[in-house]
């Protein structure tokens, strides 16, 4: 497979090009360059993977056959089962104009080499019929995150949309087809203290173990990274009922921030499952570049792709950060559609046959890969 390299090989990066951040009597322990993945390369002539289709299915919250995914297709989660990738994307109808105007279900496909997609004609997670109405009517179902436990249970962690409050809610499956809704992800923790505020974007660790990405435990729970405008963290006993990790005062805790003068300068929204490496932790994440006070190298609004260093012990420690980066806009039509100033939103990150695919939403528009063969033992794979 010919690839078409996305940006300056990432083995190569100089040093000014990630940071770090030792304490002050540790500066002669930095990680290099050599912790970040990558590269991740564009398979030419197939992307983008997915585009816009007019099926339809009977809508239980319209009532009526509706074509859920004859606007845009985009955002997607990724994950493996049966000797194939599979890819659960967010898509939108028709219904009004508009970012976050339109109902989102979420599409199921598959693949056989990662890029030839087989599609299901119905949504396997949609809004209505059921008692969720609450939280996903009318806008529905959003950017799914999907991870995989050893034993086989998909985890789904998407975002309700109301069109009132983003929150983020959990769905669990065996088959990856037929789900099962538990609700919101925050709704036990504290008294439902976080329950009615904003919450996105929720990347649950992983690692690769018997040549599979599978969920992986910190000091015996369940841990995930979270949030848009800051990477948050939480962690939960059964993986549906999650508690957000708090700081000293009481307020989520902030792991890392938007950084005035960076690509990342009003989002570090969280990105495909976090995943366990031999030098820590590493999480891939959607910066949004601010169009007063963000990096003038990039254009003003565009989503690139970010990755922090995060220590596997403590996990809230970070030890390394991309000032550049390792994925961005490029292709037509990652620069055109309901987003024009251009987005990679990466979600899906899949493991399968010893390389890393990782899918993204291209301007909100299309569904896109990118390919990273080449990890050289970086993974601990077991």
């Amino acid at each position: 497979m010919k690839l078409k390299l996305i940006m300056g090989l990432i083995g190569v990066l100089s040093l000014s090009s990630f940071s770090t951040l030792p304490s002050s009597d540790d500066t002669d322990k930095k990680p290099q360059e050599s912790w970040v993945i990558g590269p991740f390369l564009r398979p030419e002539g197939v992307n983008p993977v997915l585009v816009p289709q007019p099926t339809s299915f009977h809508c239980p919250m319209r009532k009526e056959q509706v074509k859920w995914e004859e606007s845009d297709v985009f955002n997607p989660a990724a994950t493996v089962k049966d000797g194939k990738i599979v890819v659960l994307y967010r898509a939108e109808d028709n219904s009004a104009q508009g970012i976050g105007k339109r109902t989102s279900r979420i599409g199921y496909a598959e693949s056989a080499d990662g890029v030839t997609m087989k599609r299901l004609d119905s949504p396997v997670l949609f809004p209505g019929g059921d008692e969720f109405e609450s939280i996903e009517c009318p806008g529905g179902c959003e950017d799914p995150r999907v991870a995989m436990t050893e034993d086989g249970l998909y985890v789904m962690l998407y975002t309700a949309w109301n069109r009132k409050t983003p929150r983020l809610a959990v769905a669990t499956s065996k088959d990856l087809k037929n789900w099962t809704k538990h609700g919101l992800a925050f709704e036990k923790a504290y008294d439902g203290r976080f329950a009615r505020i904003a919450t996105k974007s929720a990347s649950i660790l992983t690692k690769v173990k018997g040549g599979k990405l599978v969920i992986d435990k910190v000091d015996g729970k369940y841990f995930m990274y979270w949030g848009e405008y800051a990477v948050h963290a939480a962690t939960s006993d059964n993986l549906t009922d999650w508690y957000p990790v708090l700081d000293e005062n009481n307020e989520l805790l902030k792991i890392a921030k938007p950084r005035n003068g960076y690509f990342d300068s009003q989002m570090t929204e969280c990105g495909p499952p976090a995943i366990r490496t031999k030098q820590g932790i590493v999480l891939m994440y959607n910066g949004k570049n601010d169009k007063k006070r963000g990096d003038v190298n990039y254009p003003a609004g565009a989503y690139c792709a970010g990755q922090l260093l995060l220590d596997s012990k403590d996990p809230y420690k970070v030890l390394g950060r991309l000032d550049k980066p390792f994925f961005m806009p490029e292709a037509p039509f990652e620069k055109s559609g309901q987003y024009k100033d251009g987005t990679v939103f990466i979600e899906g990150l899949a493991y399968y046959k010893k390389k890393l695919y990782l899918y993204y939403g291209c301007a909100d528009s299309k569904v896109a890969v990118a390919v990273c063969d080449d990890i050289k033992g970086l993974l601990k794979v077991k």
